[in-house]
């Protein structure tokens, strides 16, 4: 049996106000290629599908024309978990009529742990894997709040929940396994573990999470021959567990994930016995950071330019001088190209404003986290009571965030 792992497409992202519905065709349509040719049986998707919890009608159309697409090939099963992105609703929606084209969609905890077990099967109709579904766990599925919790007891709290939903999950799989046969248990998951790696502008919301980033390779059952791991865009193990593994998102979401070689994950089984084979991604559209004085970033154009490049730009200007034609000048080095700018950082012009957003200061400047600062700034805020003040409005905007505005 062979599977393939991915995780964290966001379909229908932007960067910067522009639109990359090609990029995500030409994903899915090299996607759809790769598993004819690797002869894949199942595929699992990780979570985060979409990038908002309601997608165009666009994003949407490529999600579905996918599935139908893989449906009728060598691909015999896809699972598809919610990510802390996705609508579970949304996603659940089709489920019934998927599951006619062995698609199946787990988008939220229910209250029965089994409905998170999914039997795979081959042409012949038996048994050849059993999947362990998990999809994002929200801190209310998991945890009861009490008054007067401190930041380290809800963080215990979360772990033991996570720990304790794999192990119910996985026990009804071990049950599964022994009057199935002895096929591999995968298991699925979209969470934060210890030692995970992301990058500045990785487009990993900084929302609060608990002790969610302690979770270590210890809270998974070691029933589990694979785990498909999604939420972080960085391709990385879980500890020193080839077993267990974060696929990574299938394209660059911010420039801090320009130089990522992007991967899939393929997994073949002999038995129980797994061999993990890392699949590189191509590049659907460069992005090129370019950063320095005013004659660094030229020089830096003119390179780009003499490799015919038609990369998407981000330009920060890091020079001591002011320069108050920077856009015009650097608008004029790219014409007749095919290069973009998708942004201009002056950090001349954000050093100078720290407690007010100026004329010269836009929002894109600033992200939620800077805006709050800013506030207690204006109101002198101790330092000694900021943290806890930081903490609790993170964790307002999580709870903010994991609302599903699709359900009724």
């Amino acid at each position: 049996m062979k599977i393939l792992h991915t995780s964290d497409w966001h379909l229908g992202r932007s960067l910067y106000g522009r639109k990359r519905y090609h990029e995500f065709a030409a994903f899915l349509e090299w996607l759809a290629d790769c598993i004819r040719q690797q002869d894949i049986d199942a595929l699992l998707i990780a979570g985060d599908v979409f990038d908002t919890a309601t997608p165009s009608n666009r994003a949407q159309e490529l999600y579905y024309r996918f599935l139908c697409n893989v449906a009728g090939s060598c691909c015999r099963n896809i699972v598809v978990i919610g990510g802390n992105h996705d609508s579970p609703s949304f996603l659940n929606a089709p489920r019934e009529l998927l599951r006619v084209l062995n698609v199946h969609v787990v988008g939220a905890m229910t209250g029965n742990p089994e409905d998170e077990v999914i039997v795979l099967h081959d042409r012949h109709n038996r048994p050849e894997a059993i999947v362990c579904a998990v999809p994002y766990l929200r801190d209310r599925d998991i945890r009861t709040a009490e008054a007067g919790e401190t930041v380290e007891e809800k963080g215990r709290k979360l772990i033991a929940g996570i720990s304790m939903h794999y192990a119910e999950v996985c026990a009804i799989a071990e049950q599964r396994q022994q009057e199935l046969g002895d096929v591999p248990i995968l298991a699925m998951g979209h969470l934060f573990t210890t030692g995970s790696t992301t990058v500045d502008g990785d487009g990993v919301r900084e929302l609060y999470v608990g002790s969610l980033v302690h979770v270590g390779e210890d809270a998974f059952p070691a029933c589990i021959d694979y785990l498909a791991l999604g939420h972080l865009h960085i391709p990385q193990l879980v500890g020193s567990c080839d077993h267990i593994r974060y696929s990574g998102s299938p394209i660059a979401m911010g420039y801090g994930e320009a130089r990522q070689q992007k991967q899939v994950i393929a997994v073949t089984f002999k038995g129980r016995t797994a061999k993990v084979t890392e699949v590189p991604i191509p590049c659907f559209q460069a992005l090129e950071r370019l950063s320095g004085s005013l004659q660094d970033i030229l020089d830096g154009i003119s390179e780009l330019k003499r490799r015919q490049s038609s990369s998407w730009l981000e330009i920060e200007y890091t020079g001591a001088e002011i320069v108050g034609n920077l856009r015009e000048l650097i608008e004029e080095s790219l014409f007749e190209t095919s290069m973009e700018i998708r942004r201009i950082k002056n950090k001349r012009v954000v050093d100078r404003v720290i407690n007010a957003i100026n004329e010269d200061e836009t929002l894109d400047d600033l992200n939620e986290q800077d805006v709050f600062i800013r506030c207690l700034d204006t109101y002198e805020v101790p330092d000694r009571e900021r943290p806890e003040l930081i903490r609790s409005y993170n964790e307002i905007r999580t709870s903010l965030a994991e609302q599903d505005r699709n359900a009724e």
